[in-house]
């Protein structure tokens, strides 16, 4: 269970300090029912360049790269992650036939997202990747003066 974090990739698990390694997870998780956590999902998010964290309604968090969102983590209860999953929906539908109790279409500022419940039956590097993907989306349509 991750006690801190920050952006940097340094977490505390209990008394040890560990980097952040986004595919030890699943090798340390392959032999056990762990999933990943609201906390490790946002830490994930807020590691990649430029990133940083909003809370644009009261008790929910996304991260941001420039003035735009590419993950909705939601509140401190939250399973679930919004991440932009293409560039139009029939990309984003690719996730619900696979994952029908998991993955849902979601109206992501009026674009193509899905919101992917962690914990459930998607696989860790799965919900990684997705968020992997809606990162450069999200960039590539920033104004160069925010890229990083």
């Amino acid at each position: 269970m991750i006690i801190g974090g920050s952006a940097s990739g340094t977490f505390r698990y209990g008394r040890r300090r560990l980097t952040w390694d986004p595919w030890r997870i699943d090798r340390d998780r392959s032999c056990n029912t762990e999933h990943l956590t609201r906390e490790e999902v946002l830490s994930y998010c807020l590691a990649k360049p430029g990133a940083w964290p909003d809370e644009p309604w009261e008790g929910d968090t996304v991260a941001k790269i420039g003035s735009k969102v590419f993950a909705f983590i939601g509140g401190s209860e939250s399973r679930s992650v919004g991440v932009k999953c293409g560039a139009d929906r029939d990309e984003a539908e690719e996730w619900l036939p696979g994952y029908p109790h998991d993955a849902r279409a979601t109206a992501y500022n009026g674009h193509s997202g899905n919101t992917l419940t962690f914990g459930g039956a998607i696989p860790d590097r799965e919900l990684l990747e997705a968020i992997d993907v809606s990162y450069p989306t999200v960039v590539a349509k920033l104004p160069k003066r925010e890229r990083p």
